[in-house]
């Protein structure tokens, strides 16, 4: 086998798991916009949160790992009430129309809700900061010390089973979405919200939960990628919402199953990069694919602010 081949294929590997990690990051991400309507700037900001207040407790008291993670997701949850409180309760949108609206499609009052849960997030990621003011902080690791290998290609197999994780819990919600009373309940209060509230539906209560949802989401999957790397920093909410906006956008947003492909998307585009130009073109690449998406967008978004 070819140097070239070889170094193809292990691109490719890297780049699947890596894009089954970030489909699972933007998972959340795509429940509270698409399926809710509503784009969460401090998603990224609740899981540091978490993350770092369960590391300041664990720092105390010692806990043990199934305790801390129960506590990460526990903190999460109540950061994720407080910008729901403060950035989205009573701005639900109502609207007779019919299907999913496409991602980006922003009207006034979320135009409002999104730069408040802006100022959230600088807000909760400055807490945290001051509860642990260390740039780095250890984290537990169960990362595996040793990789597959077959031939001349490398599997890290915590990573790759991570990534598959990831990838059944986007296929199972969707599963839940489309079978479940629940789910039901969800997608009527998204696609048919006032005929929801005709028929005698808490539209608001049912979105309520579902961002609840997507922030216990959040809290999973950043525990899952921090007991793999082993440490955070402060950035690390921020690595979050641009690695689950590109995920939840890069293929359209209009389902979870974009999610999918679009962080597997995201994941190859990232290797192929890295592998052709070096790791700073990964971090570029990341950027640039959020720049154009936003540039995309922009028209759609204008339309709804004049509408």
């Amino acid at each position: 086998m070819s140097t070239w081949l070889i170094n193809a294929t292990q691109a490719t590997i890297d780049g699947l798991i890596d894009g089954g990690i970030y489909a699972w990051i933007g998972l959340g991400l795509s429940l509270s916009f698409v399926t809710l309507r509503r784009l969460n700037l401090a998603y990224g900001a609740t899981a540091l949160f978490g993350i770092y207040g369960g590391l300041w407790l664990h720092q105390k008291w010692d806990l043990p790992l199934p305790v801390l993670v129960v506590v990460i997701v526990v903190i999460t949850l109540v950061a994720t009430a407080y910008v729901e409180l403060l950035c989205f309760r009573g701005r639900t949108t109502v609207s007779a129309q019919s299907g999913p609206r496409p991602a980006g499609e922003i009207q006034n009052a979320e135009i409002v809700a999104m730069a408040a849960s802006f100022a959230i997030w600088m807000q909760l990621e400055q807490v945290a900061v001051n509860l642990l003011p260390r740039h780095l902080q250890a984290f537990p690791s169960i990362a595996a010390t040793s990789e597959w290998a077959i031939g001349e290609i490398y599997i890290r197999y915590d990573r790759g089973l991570l990534a598959v994780m990831g990838l059944l819990c986007c296929w199972l919600t969707a599963k839940w979405l489309a079978h479940s009373r629940t789910g039901l309940r969800f997608r009527a209060a998204t696609d048919h919200s006032l005929a929801a509230r005709l028929s005698g539906l808490r539209v608001d209560r049912v979105q309520r939960h579902a961002f609840y949802l997507a922030g216990g989401l959040s809290a999973v999957a950043a525990c899952s990628v921090l007991l793999l790397d082993g440490q955070v920093t402060p950035m690390f909410g921020m690595w979050m919402l641009f690695k689950g906006l590109v995920a939840a956008w890069l293929l359209g947003g209009h389902s979870l199953g974009s999610v999918m492909g679009g962080g597997l998307l995201l994941g190859l585009v990232e290797s192929y990069a890295q592998w052709l130009m070096g790791a700073q073109a990964r971090e570029f690449v990341l950027y640039a694919l959020l720049f154009i998406l936003l540039v995309r967008q922009a028209p759609v978004t204008r339309k709804g602010l004049t509408a």
